[in-house]
């Protein structure tokens, strides 16, 4: 059985800074029948259960630490028993939200991720957050960005433990390179591919976000 993406939509809240937005989440699922890799853990544990199905849960990874990407990673690993992964540079954030629980292991940059068949590279993508990290599967073409990259542009950079000439940097030299049909996998949002994003690039940069 090939491996497949499947998502789940997830509804909750971002909080930061003393503020909380309502918020929509993209939970990607990569695998096959038998085995899957959960990508952002995101405000409903039992909804992503219940389309995890049966599957082995390889691991859940965190793209980073912020609340609304984070917040049901405990009580889906209760479910499962899979371990969090977390970029060490989120450990801050990811304290924020879970003072009694920390993730089971550290996300690296080239870390392999292997499921369903398929290998998935991490890659650091600091700006958004400290800790930021997309992952790659090349067999897929796709790119699972979290809040790094975006239809029409870099993710938010106005708050805390953020910064906008580090995303930039993180973004052309990290991920504009790969190849133009490269699909991107959002963290919320519509998907864009990576030749819809790269042409756009100097705009980003004058208009600041």
């Amino acid at each position: 059985m090939a491996a497949r993406i499947d998502k789940v939509v997830t509804s909750g809240t971002f909080s930061l800074d003393g503020g909380t937005w309502d918020v929509d989440n993209n939970v990607w699922l990569v695998g096959d029948d038998a085995e899957v890799l959960v990508i952002d853990a995101a405000h409903d544990a039992k909804k992503i259960a219940d389309a995890i199905g049966g599957r082995k849960v390889v691991a859940i990874l965190c793209t980073h630490g912020h609340d609304d990407h984070i917040d049901a990673a405990p009580a889906l690993a209760d479910l499962t028993g899979a371990p969090i992964l977390l970029h060490p540079a989120d450990a801050h954030l990811w304290g924020m939200k879970h003072e009694d629980r920390r993730p089971d292991a550290d996300l690296s940059d080239g870390q392999i991720i292997s499921v369903a068949g398929v290998e998935g590279t991490v890659l650091h993508t600091p700006g958004h957050a400290p800790g930021a990290v997309c992952i790659y599967f090349p067999a897929l073409d796709a790119l699972f960005s979290g809040d790094t990259l975006f239809s029409g542009g870099p993710g938010a950079t106005g708050r805390s433990f953020s910064d906008f000439p580090t995303i930039v940097e993180s973004i052309s030299s990290r991920l504009l390179n790969l190849p133009s049909e490269t699909v991107v996998h959002t963290g919320h949002g519509d998907d864009t591919t990576i030749g819809a994003e790269a042409p756009q690039l100097d705009e980003w940069v004058v208009r600041g976000h």
